[in-house]
Protein backbone atom coordinates (compact mmCIF):
# COMPACT_ATOMS: atom_id res chain seq x y z
CA UNK A 1 0.00 0.00 0.00
CA UNK A 2 2.32 2.77 -1.19
CA UNK A 3 1.92 6.15 -0.35
CA UNK A 4 2.80 8.99 -2.12
CA UNK A 5 4.56 12.27 -0.68
CA UNK A 6 1.97 14.52 -2.96
CA UNK A 7 -0.55 13.51 -0.43
CA UNK A 8 1.14 15.52 2.24
CA UNK A 9 2.62 18.84 2.17
CA UNK A 10 3.35 21.55 3.74
CA UNK A 11 1.12 24.70 3.53
CA UNK A 12 2.91 27.85 2.42
CA UNK A 13 1.17 30.05 4.37
CA UNK A 14 1.83 28.47 7.51
CA UNK A 15 6.12 27.77 9.09
CA UNK A 16 6.83 23.97 9.05
CA UNK A 17 7.25 22.26 12.22
CA UNK A 18 10.96 22.40 10.99
CA UNK A 19 10.94 26.33 10.07
CA UNK A 20 9.84 26.66 13.48
CA UNK A 21 12.40 24.99 14.92
CA UNK A 22 14.80 26.46 13.29
CA UNK A 23 14.02 30.07 14.12
CA UNK A 24 13.00 29.10 17.66
CA UNK A 25 16.70 27.88 18.10
CA UNK A 26 18.72 30.67 16.43
CA UNK A 27 16.37 33.62 18.20
CA UNK A 28 17.69 31.25 21.34
CA UNK A 29 21.57 31.08 20.31
CA UNK A 30 21.27 34.94 19.44
CA UNK A 31 19.92 35.57 22.93
CA UNK A 32 22.40 33.35 24.71
CA UNK A 33 25.59 34.85 22.71
CA UNK A 34 24.14 38.41 23.15
CA UNK A 35 23.48 37.60 27.16
CA UNK A 36 27.19 36.28 27.16
CA UNK A 37 28.98 39.16 25.10
CA UNK A 38 27.28 41.33 27.75
CA UNK A 39 28.30 39.27 30.71
CA UNK A 40 32.01 38.92 28.96
CA UNK A 41 31.88 43.09 28.77
CA UNK A 42 30.64 43.40 32.63
CA UNK A 43 33.31 40.92 33.66
CA UNK A 44 36.01 42.51 31.84
CA UNK A 45 35.21 45.77 33.16
CA UNK A 46 35.13 44.59 36.34
CA UNK A 47 38.95 42.50 35.81
CA UNK A 48 40.04 45.62 34.59
CA UNK A 49 38.88 47.88 37.98
CA UNK A 50 40.21 45.02 40.11
CA UNK A 51 43.16 45.11 37.75
CA UNK A 52 43.60 49.00 37.95
CA UNK A 53 43.07 48.84 41.79
CA UNK A 54 45.73 46.43 42.45
CA UNK A 55 48.11 48.37 40.39
CA UNK A 56 47.62 52.25 41.87
CA UNK A 57 47.59 50.38 45.16
CA UNK A 58 50.79 49.15 44.90
CA UNK A 59 52.36 52.05 42.88
CA UNK A 60 50.90 54.29 46.29
CA UNK A 61 52.92 52.17 48.80
CA UNK A 62 55.72 52.03 46.81
CA UNK A 63 55.90 55.53 46.22
CA UNK A 64 55.13 56.28 50.31
CA UNK A 65 57.53 53.99 51.51
CA UNK A 66 60.43 56.07 49.44
CA UNK A 67 62.85 57.60 51.53
CA UNK A 68 62.95 60.63 48.82
CA UNK A 69 59.54 60.99 49.99
CA UNK A 70 59.54 60.66 52.99
CA UNK A 71 62.66 62.86 53.96
CA UNK A 72 60.61 65.56 51.78
CA UNK A 73 57.54 65.35 53.43
CA UNK A 74 59.59 65.24 56.77
CA UNK A 75 61.46 68.47 55.85
CA UNK A 76 57.86 70.31 56.08
CA UNK A 77 59.45 71.47 52.62
CA UNK A 78 59.84 69.68 49.62
CA UNK A 79 61.89 70.32 46.83
CA UNK A 80 60.60 70.20 43.34
CA UNK A 81 62.47 66.96 42.74
CA UNK A 82 59.08 65.39 44.16
CA UNK A 83 57.10 66.43 40.88
CA UNK A 84 59.77 65.06 38.77
CA UNK A 85 60.10 61.54 40.93
CA UNK A 86 56.16 61.37 40.87
CA UNK A 87 55.96 61.67 37.15
CA UNK A 88 58.46 59.28 36.17
CA UNK A 89 56.23 56.77 38.53
CA UNK A 90 53.30 57.74 36.83
CA UNK A 91 54.89 57.22 33.27
CA UNK A 92 56.81 54.03 34.32
CA UNK A 93 53.56 52.48 35.84
CA UNK A 94 50.94 53.48 33.04
CA UNK A 95 48.87 55.34 35.78
CA UNK A 96 47.27 58.62 34.95
CA UNK A 97 48.38 60.72 38.26
CA UNK A 98 50.53 60.12 40.83
CA UNK A 99 49.90 62.89 43.32
CA UNK A 100 52.17 63.35 46.85
CA UNK A 101 50.43 65.87 49.30
CA UNK A 102 51.02 66.94 52.93
CA UNK A 103 48.22 66.32 55.31
CA UNK A 104 46.52 69.24 54.16
CA UNK A 105 45.70 68.13 51.04
CA UNK A 106 47.87 70.39 49.35
CA UNK A 107 49.71 68.92 46.25
CA UNK A 108 53.47 68.67 45.69
CA UNK A 109 52.99 66.86 42.10
CA UNK A 110 50.55 66.82 39.74
CA UNK A 111 50.31 65.98 35.92
CA UNK A 112 49.37 68.94 35.72
CA UNK A 113 52.42 71.22 36.76
CA UNK A 114 50.05 74.18 37.11
CA UNK A 115 47.81 71.72 39.72
CA UNK A 116 50.57 71.50 42.17
CA UNK A 117 50.26 73.87 45.22
CA UNK A 118 46.32 73.62 45.15
CA UNK A 119 44.46 71.20 47.25
CA UNK A 120 43.28 67.52 46.54
CA UNK A 121 39.77 67.21 45.24
CA UNK A 122 38.81 63.40 47.04
CA UNK A 123 38.40 62.13 50.37
CA UNK A 124 41.79 61.97 52.50
CA UNK A 125 40.55 61.60 55.82
CA UNK A 126 41.20 58.19 56.47
CA UNK A 127 44.17 57.92 54.66
CA UNK A 128 45.33 61.29 57.35
CA UNK A 129 44.44 59.02 60.32
CA UNK A 130 46.86 55.89 58.91
CA UNK A 131 44.09 54.12 56.88
CA UNK A 132 43.45 53.63 52.89
CA UNK A 133 40.92 54.76 51.04
CA UNK A 134 39.85 53.23 47.90
CA UNK A 135 37.25 55.36 45.66
CA UNK A 136 35.65 56.04 42.83
CA UNK A 137 36.06 60.20 42.53
CA UNK A 138 35.71 63.01 39.95
CA UNK A 139 39.12 64.88 40.16
CA UNK A 140 40.66 67.59 37.68
CA UNK A 141 41.56 64.20 35.34
CA UNK A 142 38.00 63.64 35.49
CA UNK A 143 36.15 60.60 36.84
CA UNK A 144 39.10 58.25 38.31
CA UNK A 145 39.94 55.06 40.40
CA UNK A 146 42.11 56.07 42.93
CA UNK A 147 43.76 55.04 46.34
CA UNK A 148 45.23 57.24 48.92
CA UNK A 149 47.68 55.85 51.01
CA UNK A 150 49.90 57.89 54.28
CA UNK A 151 53.18 58.40 54.05
CA UNK A 152 54.74 57.80 57.68
CA UNK A 153 58.09 58.92 58.99
CA UNK A 154 60.54 56.76 61.31
CA UNK A 155 58.97 57.56 64.13
CA UNK A 156 55.45 56.49 62.88
CA UNK A 157 53.57 59.57 62.63
CA UNK A 158 51.66 60.74 59.48
CA UNK A 159 53.77 63.85 57.98
CA UNK A 160 52.35 63.49 54.14
CA UNK A 161 49.70 61.13 51.59
CA UNK A 162 50.38 59.70 48.29
CA UNK A 163 46.98 59.60 45.87
CA UNK A 164 47.44 56.82 42.44
CA UNK A 165 44.57 56.85 40.25
CA UNK A 166 43.39 55.70 37.03
CA UNK A 167 40.90 57.51 35.30
CA UNK A 168 37.68 55.76 33.91
CA UNK A 169 38.35 56.38 30.16
CA UNK A 170 41.90 54.75 30.35
CA UNK A 171 39.59 51.91 31.69
CA UNK A 172 37.02 51.82 29.19
CA UNK A 173 39.63 52.08 26.82
CA UNK A 174 40.87 49.08 28.10
CA UNK A 175 38.40 47.38 27.61
CA UNK A 176 37.32 48.13 24.51
CA UNK A 177 40.63 46.46 23.17
CA UNK A 178 38.96 43.18 24.15
CA UNK A 179 35.55 43.70 22.51
CA UNK A 180 36.80 42.29 19.13
CA UNK A 181 37.86 38.44 20.76
CA UNK A 182 34.86 39.38 22.46
CA UNK A 183 32.82 39.70 19.42
CA UNK A 184 34.65 37.20 17.31
CA UNK A 185 34.08 34.36 20.26
CA UNK A 186 30.76 35.95 20.05
CA UNK A 187 30.24 35.44 16.61
CA UNK A 188 31.65 32.27 16.38
CA UNK A 189 29.80 30.81 18.98
CA UNK A 190 26.23 32.31 17.01
CA UNK A 191 27.71 30.86 13.81
CA UNK A 192 28.41 27.29 15.44
CA UNK A 193 24.45 27.26 16.81
CA UNK A 194 22.95 28.37 13.79
CA UNK A 195 24.96 25.29 12.15
CA UNK A 196 23.44 23.15 15.03
CA UNK A 197 19.81 24.18 14.43
CA UNK A 198 19.78 24.05 10.35
CA UNK A 199 21.24 20.40 11.10
CA UNK A 200 18.45 20.03 13.41
CA UNK A 201 15.63 22.24 11.19
CA UNK A 202 16.56 19.42 8.48
CA UNK A 203 16.45 16.38 10.18
CA UNK A 204 13.02 17.48 11.40
CA UNK A 205 11.84 18.32 8.50
CA UNK A 206 12.55 15.14 7.39
CA UNK A 207 10.74 12.96 9.72
CA UNK A 208 7.60 15.69 9.79
CA UNK A 209 7.58 15.80 6.25
CA UNK A 210 7.77 19.20 6.04
CA UNK A 211 4.40 19.84 8.05
CA UNK A 212 3.58 22.19 10.63
CA UNK A 213 2.37 21.45 13.47
CA UNK A 214 -1.35 22.53 13.19
CA UNK A 215 -1.10 19.86 10.23
CA UNK A 216 0.46 16.96 11.69
CA UNK A 217 -2.28 17.63 14.88
CA UNK A 218 -5.25 17.70 12.26
CA UNK A 219 -3.53 14.72 10.56
CA UNK A 220 -3.29 12.77 13.76
CA UNK A 221 -7.04 14.03 14.75
CA UNK A 222 -8.64 12.75 11.47
CA UNK A 223 -6.55 9.15 11.18
CA UNK A 224 -7.30 8.65 14.85
CA UNK A 225 -10.86 9.66 14.04
CA UNK A 226 -10.87 7.06 10.55
CA UNK A 227 -9.34 4.55 12.47
CA UNK A 228 -11.85 4.42 15.49
CA UNK A 229 -14.82 5.09 12.72
CA UNK A 230 -14.50 2.41 10.21
CA UNK A 231 -16.45 -0.60 10.65
CA UNK A 232 -13.14 -3.20 9.34
CA UNK A 233 -10.47 -4.18 11.73
CA UNK A 234 -7.13 -2.30 11.04
CA UNK A 235 -3.44 -3.86 11.64
CA UNK A 236 -0.28 -2.59 10.54
CA UNK A 237 2.97 -4.67 11.04
CA UNK A 238 6.45 -3.52 10.76
CA UNK A 239 9.36 -4.90 9.18
CA UNK A 240 10.23 -7.14 12.58
CA UNK A 241 6.82 -8.63 13.11
CA UNK A 242 5.78 -6.19 15.77
CA UNK A 243 2.40 -5.00 15.70
CA UNK A 244 2.29 -1.12 15.42
CA UNK A 245 -0.94 -0.32 14.87
CA UNK A 246 -4.33 -2.29 15.39
CA UNK A 247 -8.01 0.01 15.87
CA UNK A 248 -10.55 -1.28 18.04
CA UNK A 249 -12.26 -3.74 15.41
CA UNK A 250 -8.75 -5.34 14.74
CA UNK A 251 -8.52 -5.72 18.64
CA UNK A 252 -12.09 -7.18 19.25
CA UNK A 253 -11.62 -9.63 16.18
CA UNK A 254 -8.44 -10.92 16.93
CA UNK A 255 -9.07 -11.22 20.52
CA UNK A 256 -5.63 -8.62 21.08
CA UNK A 257 -4.80 -7.75 24.62
CA UNK A 258 -4.44 -4.15 25.31
CA UNK A 259 -0.85 -4.05 25.68
CA UNK A 260 -0.51 -5.65 22.36
CA UNK A 261 0.76 -2.50 20.33
CA UNK A 262 4.83 -2.40 19.85
CA UNK A 263 4.64 -6.76 20.63
CA UNK A 264 5.54 -9.44 18.36
CA UNK A 265 3.04 -11.45 16.40
CA UNK A 266 3.72 -14.48 17.92
CA UNK A 267 3.22 -13.41 21.55
CA UNK A 268 -0.42 -12.57 20.79
CA UNK A 269 -1.83 -15.70 20.80
CA UNK A 270 -2.45 -16.27 16.83
CA UNK A 271 -2.90 -19.15 14.65
CA UNK A 272 0.48 -19.46 13.09
CA UNK A 273 -0.94 -19.32 9.68
CA UNK A 274 -2.30 -16.27 10.24
CA UNK A 275 0.75 -14.71 11.88
CA UNK A 276 2.44 -15.59 8.55
CA UNK A 277 -0.01 -14.01 6.64
CA UNK A 278 -0.11 -10.60 8.49
CA UNK A 279 3.53 -10.19 8.47
CA UNK A 280 4.82 -11.43 4.92
CA UNK A 281 3.45 -8.09 2.87
CA UNK A 282 2.34 -10.68 0.14
CA UNK A 283 -0.40 -9.27 -1.68
CA UNK A 284 -4.12 -11.12 -0.46
CA UNK A 285 -7.38 -10.00 -1.19
CA UNK A 286 -10.44 -11.74 0.31
CA UNK A 287 -8.70 -14.92 2.19
CA UNK A 288 -11.19 -16.79 4.47
CA UNK A 289 -9.16 -16.74 8.08
CA UNK A 290 -10.26 -18.48 10.86
CA UNK A 291 -9.07 -17.89 14.88
CA UNK A 292 -10.36 -19.24 17.66
CA UNK A 293 -14.11 -18.28 17.38
CA UNK A 294 -14.50 -16.06 14.25
CA UNK A 295 -14.10 -17.10 10.31
CA UNK A 296 -12.71 -13.28 9.12
CA UNK A 297 -11.72 -12.03 5.28
CA UNK A 298 -8.25 -10.84 5.35
CA UNK A 299 -6.94 -8.76 2.44
CA UNK A 300 -3.42 -8.16 3.14
CA UNK A 301 -0.23 -5.36 1.20
CA UNK A 302 2.83 -4.24 2.39
CA UNK A 303 2.81 -0.83 3.20
CA UNK A 304 6.06 1.00 1.43
CA UNK A 305 6.81 5.20 1.48
CA UNK A 306 8.95 7.03 -1.44
CA UNK A 307 10.34 3.13 -2.47
CA UNK A 308 10.86 1.79 1.29
CA UNK A 309 9.19 -1.23 2.60
CA UNK A 310 7.36 0.02 5.69
CA UNK A 311 5.91 -3.52 6.88
CA UNK A 312 2.32 -5.22 5.98
CA UNK A 313 -1.41 -3.25 6.39
CA UNK A 314 -4.42 -6.22 6.32
CA UNK A 315 -7.90 -5.26 6.90
CA UNK A 316 -10.05 -7.26 8.55
CA UNK A 317 -13.99 -8.15 8.45
CA UNK A 318 -15.72 -10.88 10.51
CA UNK A 319 -17.95 -13.15 8.31
CA UNK A 320 -18.68 -15.61 11.63
CA UNK A 321 -22.23 -15.35 11.42
CA UNK A 322 -22.62 -14.84 7.65
CA UNK A 323 -20.86 -18.45 7.01
CA UNK A 324 -22.41 -20.11 9.36
CA UNK A 325 -25.84 -18.53 8.15
CA UNK A 326 -24.43 -19.72 4.65
CA UNK A 327 -23.84 -22.84 6.04
CA UNK A 328 -27.44 -23.76 6.95
CA UNK A 329 -28.73 -22.05 4.09
CA UNK A 330 -26.59 -24.63 2.03
CA UNK A 331 -27.85 -27.96 3.69
CA UNK A 332 -31.20 -26.54 3.74
CA UNK A 333 -31.32 -25.78 0.20
CA UNK A 334 -29.33 -29.14 -0.22
CA UNK A 335 -32.90 -30.92 1.15
CA UNK A 336 -34.98 -28.90 -0.60
CA UNK A 337 -33.00 -29.88 -4.37
CA UNK A 338 -32.94 -33.40 -2.37
CA UNK A 339 -36.55 -33.60 -1.78
CA UNK A 340 -37.21 -31.82 -5.27
CA UNK A 341 -35.54 -34.55 -7.02
CA UNK A 342 -37.59 -37.16 -5.00
CA UNK A 343 -40.91 -35.23 -5.93
CA UNK A 344 -39.75 -35.86 -9.25
CA UNK A 345 -38.19 -39.70 -9.13
CA UNK A 346 -41.71 -40.15 -7.30
CA UNK A 347 -44.01 -39.11 -10.09
CA UNK A 348 -42.49 -40.49 -12.91
CA UNK A 349 -42.81 -44.00 -10.52
CA UNK A 350 -46.32 -43.73 -9.83
CA UNK A 351 -47.33 -42.53 -13.85
CA UNK A 352 -45.02 -46.15 -14.25
CA UNK A 353 -47.50 -47.99 -11.59
CA UNK A 354 -50.57 -46.27 -12.89
CA UNK A 355 -49.63 -47.17 -16.49
CA UNK A 356 -48.78 -50.78 -16.10
CA UNK A 357 -52.38 -50.85 -14.00
CA UNK A 358 -53.60 -49.68 -17.39
CA UNK A 359 -51.73 -52.17 -19.50
CA UNK A 360 -53.49 -55.10 -17.22
CA UNK A 361 -49.71 -55.99 -15.54
CA UNK A 362 -51.14 -55.37 -12.57
CA UNK A 363 -48.93 -58.13 -10.25
CA UNK A 364 -45.72 -56.39 -12.38
CA UNK A 365 -46.97 -53.06 -10.96
CA UNK A 366 -47.83 -54.44 -7.40
CA UNK A 367 -44.30 -55.42 -7.19
CA UNK A 368 -42.61 -52.53 -8.63
CA UNK A 369 -44.47 -50.67 -5.70
CA UNK A 370 -43.31 -53.18 -3.22
CA UNK A 371 -39.83 -52.17 -4.32
CA UNK A 372 -39.95 -48.94 -3.96
CA UNK A 373 -41.33 -48.67 -0.69
CA UNK A 374 -38.97 -51.16 0.54
CA UNK A 375 -35.87 -48.70 -0.39
CA UNK A 376 -37.83 -45.96 1.02
CA UNK A 377 -38.66 -47.93 4.42
CA UNK A 378 -34.54 -49.15 4.43
CA UNK A 379 -33.08 -45.13 4.01
CA UNK A 380 -36.04 -44.28 6.95
CA UNK A 381 -35.02 -47.10 9.08
CA UNK A 382 -31.09 -45.75 8.49
CA UNK A 383 -32.21 -42.77 9.85
CA UNK A 384 -33.95 -43.13 12.62
CA UNK A 385 -31.75 -45.94 13.69
CA UNK A 386 -28.77 -43.16 13.54
CA UNK A 387 -30.50 -40.53 15.76
CA UNK A 388 -33.99 -38.98 17.02
CA UNK A 389 -32.70 -35.83 16.87
CA UNK A 390 -35.44 -34.32 14.51
CA UNK A 391 -32.72 -31.51 12.44
CA UNK A 392 -30.45 -34.30 12.45
CA UNK A 393 -32.82 -36.92 10.48
CA UNK A 394 -34.14 -34.13 8.28
CA UNK A 395 -30.10 -33.40 7.52
CA UNK A 396 -29.15 -37.35 7.17
CA UNK A 397 -32.25 -37.56 4.61
CA UNK A 398 -31.36 -34.94 2.42
CA UNK A 399 -28.08 -36.18 2.47
CA UNK A 400 -29.11 -39.62 1.09
CA UNK A 401 -31.73 -37.92 -1.65
CA UNK A 402 -28.19 -35.94 -2.56
CA UNK A 403 -25.91 -39.06 -2.33
CA UNK A 404 -28.54 -40.83 -4.56
CA UNK A 405 -28.57 -38.31 -7.26
CA UNK A 406 -25.25 -38.23 -7.24
CA UNK A 407 -24.48 -41.86 -7.61
CA UNK A 408 -22.45 -42.43 -3.91
CA UNK A 409 -23.36 -45.08 -1.56
CA UNK A 410 -24.22 -43.57 1.47
CA UNK A 411 -24.13 -45.99 4.74
CA UNK A 412 -26.02 -44.65 7.88
CA UNK A 413 -25.78 -46.94 11.34
CA UNK A 414 -25.08 -45.97 14.89
CA UNK A 415 -27.38 -45.97 18.23
CA UNK A 416 -30.58 -45.37 18.55
CA UNK A 417 -30.52 -43.70 21.99
CA UNK A 418 -28.34 -40.85 20.86
CA UNK A 419 -30.18 -38.31 23.43
CA UNK A 420 -32.25 -35.45 21.85
CA UNK A 421 -30.39 -32.13 22.50
CA UNK A 422 -26.93 -33.16 23.26
CA UNK A 423 -25.42 -31.25 21.14
CA UNK A 424 -26.67 -27.66 19.82
CA UNK A 425 -29.08 -27.58 16.43
CA UNK A 426 -26.96 -25.49 14.62
CA UNK A 427 -23.41 -27.08 15.59
CA UNK A 428 -24.96 -30.42 13.99
CA UNK A 429 -25.50 -28.74 10.86
CA UNK A 430 -22.34 -27.89 11.08
CA UNK A 431 -20.01 -31.02 11.78
CA UNK A 432 -22.42 -33.36 10.32
CA UNK A 433 -23.30 -30.97 7.50
CA UNK A 434 -19.46 -30.25 6.67
CA UNK A 435 -18.18 -33.78 7.06
CA UNK A 436 -20.51 -34.89 4.49
CA UNK A 437 -20.17 -32.81 2.24
CA UNK A 438 -16.39 -32.70 2.17
CA UNK A 439 -16.64 -36.64 1.95
CA UNK A 440 -19.09 -36.42 -1.15
CA UNK A 441 -16.86 -34.21 -2.84
CA UNK A 442 -13.57 -36.44 -1.86
CA UNK A 443 -15.51 -39.47 -3.74
CA UNK A 444 -16.78 -37.56 -6.96
CA UNK A 445 -12.96 -36.34 -8.09
CA UNK A 446 -11.97 -39.37 -9.93
CA UNK A 447 -13.99 -42.31 -8.17
CA UNK A 448 -16.24 -44.87 -10.63
CA UNK A 449 -19.43 -44.90 -9.19
CA UNK A 450 -19.12 -48.38 -7.63
CA UNK A 451 -16.42 -46.87 -5.28
CA UNK A 452 -18.10 -43.71 -4.35
CA UNK A 453 -19.27 -44.53 -0.11
CA UNK A 454 -19.60 -42.63 2.67
CA UNK A 455 -20.22 -44.58 5.80
CA UNK A 456 -21.35 -42.22 8.56
CA UNK A 457 -21.82 -43.79 12.29
CA UNK A 458 -23.32 -42.14 14.89
CA UNK A 459 -23.15 -43.49 18.55
CA UNK A 460 -22.71 -42.75 22.38
CA UNK A 461 -19.61 -43.63 23.90
CA UNK A 462 -19.58 -43.69 28.10
CA UNK A 463 -15.69 -43.41 29.36
CA UNK A 464 -16.38 -43.93 33.31
CA UNK A 465 -18.64 -41.47 33.90
CA UNK A 466 -18.36 -39.09 30.63
CA UNK A 467 -20.38 -39.59 28.18
CA UNK A 468 -19.99 -38.60 24.47
CA UNK A 469 -21.46 -38.39 21.25
CA UNK A 470 -19.30 -39.65 18.53
CA UNK A 471 -19.49 -38.92 14.98
CA UNK A 472 -17.85 -40.92 12.30
CA UNK A 473 -17.56 -40.40 8.51
CA UNK A 474 -15.60 -42.04 6.30
CA UNK A 475 -14.75 -41.92 2.45
CA UNK A 476 -13.56 -44.13 -0.25
CA UNK A 477 -11.66 -41.10 -1.54
CA UNK A 478 -8.03 -40.92 -2.07
CA UNK A 479 -7.84 -39.72 1.50
CA UNK A 480 -5.05 -36.97 2.95
CA UNK A 481 -1.84 -36.32 2.29
CA UNK A 482 0.16 -37.77 5.14
CA UNK A 483 1.82 -34.32 5.97
CA UNK A 484 -1.63 -32.72 6.11
CA UNK A 485 -3.40 -35.27 8.47
CA UNK A 486 -2.08 -33.80 11.67
CA UNK A 487 -2.88 -30.41 10.48
CA UNK A 488 -6.45 -30.63 9.70
CA UNK A 489 -7.54 -30.15 13.35
CA UNK A 490 -5.29 -26.86 13.44
CA UNK A 491 -6.89 -23.43 12.94
CA UNK A 492 -7.62 -22.15 9.62
CA UNK A 493 -7.02 -25.77 7.84
CA UNK A 494 -9.14 -26.25 4.37
CA UNK A 495 -8.28 -28.79 1.73
CA UNK A 496 -9.33 -26.13 -0.50
CA UNK A 497 -6.82 -23.54 -0.02
CA UNK A 498 -7.00 -20.36 1.32
CA UNK A 499 -8.48 -17.99 -0.48
CA UNK A 500 -10.77 -20.22 -2.64
CA UNK A 501 -14.26 -19.68 -3.58
CA UNK A 502 -17.01 -20.85 -2.20
CA UNK A 503 -18.05 -21.25 1.62
CA UNK A 504 -16.23 -25.33 1.04
CA UNK A 505 -12.71 -24.42 1.16
CA UNK A 506 -13.38 -23.66 4.84
CA UNK A 507 -15.62 -26.54 5.73
CA UNK A 508 -12.65 -28.32 7.87
CA UNK A 509 -11.56 -25.79 9.86
CA UNK A 510 -15.45 -24.63 10.63
CA UNK A 511 -16.19 -28.09 11.78
CA UNK A 512 -12.47 -27.96 14.08
CA UNK A 513 -14.07 -24.38 15.20
CA UNK A 514 -16.82 -25.78 16.36
CA UNK A 515 -15.38 -29.08 18.09
CA UNK A 516 -12.76 -26.81 19.93
CA UNK A 517 -15.93 -24.74 21.37
CA UNK A 518 -17.84 -27.85 22.07
CA UNK A 519 -14.91 -29.08 24.15
CA UNK A 520 -14.26 -32.33 21.82
CA UNK A 521 -11.70 -34.04 19.89
CA UNK A 522 -11.23 -34.23 16.03
CA UNK A 523 -8.94 -37.55 14.80
CA UNK A 524 -8.17 -38.09 11.04
CA UNK A 525 -6.83 -41.08 9.83
CA UNK A 526 -5.83 -42.07 5.77
CA UNK A 527 -5.07 -43.15 3.55
CA UNK A 528 -7.08 -45.01 2.16
CA UNK A 529 -9.42 -42.99 1.86
CA UNK A 530 -10.25 -40.34 5.00
CA UNK A 531 -11.77 -41.29 8.25
CA UNK A 532 -12.91 -38.32 10.52
CA UNK A 533 -13.76 -38.86 14.28
CA UNK A 534 -15.62 -36.46 16.84
CA UNK A 535 -16.13 -37.01 20.06
CA UNK A 536 -18.06 -34.56 22.05
CA UNK A 537 -19.24 -34.66 25.33
CA UNK A 538 -22.40 -33.71 27.20
CA UNK A 539 -23.95 -32.96 30.13
CA UNK A 540 -26.16 -36.05 30.72
CA UNK A 541 -27.96 -34.48 33.83
CA UNK A 542 -29.11 -31.43 31.67
CA UNK A 543 -30.30 -33.73 28.70
CA UNK A 544 -32.58 -35.48 30.87
CA UNK A 545 -33.75 -32.55 33.34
Amino acid sequence: MPVSPARVRASPRRWSVATQTFALQVAVALLVVAVGLVAAYVQARRSQTQEATSRAMSVARTVASTPEVVQALSSGTPSPAVQDFAEEVRKETATDFVVVMNTQGVRYSHPDPARVGERFIGHIENAVRGGEVVEDYTGTLGPSRRVVVPVESDTGSVVGLVAVGITRTALSRAVSNQLPVLLAAGAAAALLSGLGAALVARRTRRQTLGLGERQLREMYEYYDAVLHAVTEGLILVDQEGRLQLANDEAIRLLGLPDDATGRPLAELGLSPSLTTALSDGAHREDELRLTEDRILVLSTAPATWEGRRLGTVATLRDRTDLEHLTGELDSARGVTEALRSQAHESANRIHTIVSLIELGHTERALEFATDELAVTQRLADQVVGAGTEPVLAALLVGKSAQASERGIDLRISGDADWPPGAVPVRDIVTIVGNLIDNAFDAVTGGASKAERRVDVDISVASEGEIRSVVLEVADSGPGLPADTVELVARRGFSTKGQGSAGRRGIGLALVSQTVDRLHGTLAVTGPPGARFVIRLPFDTEADHG
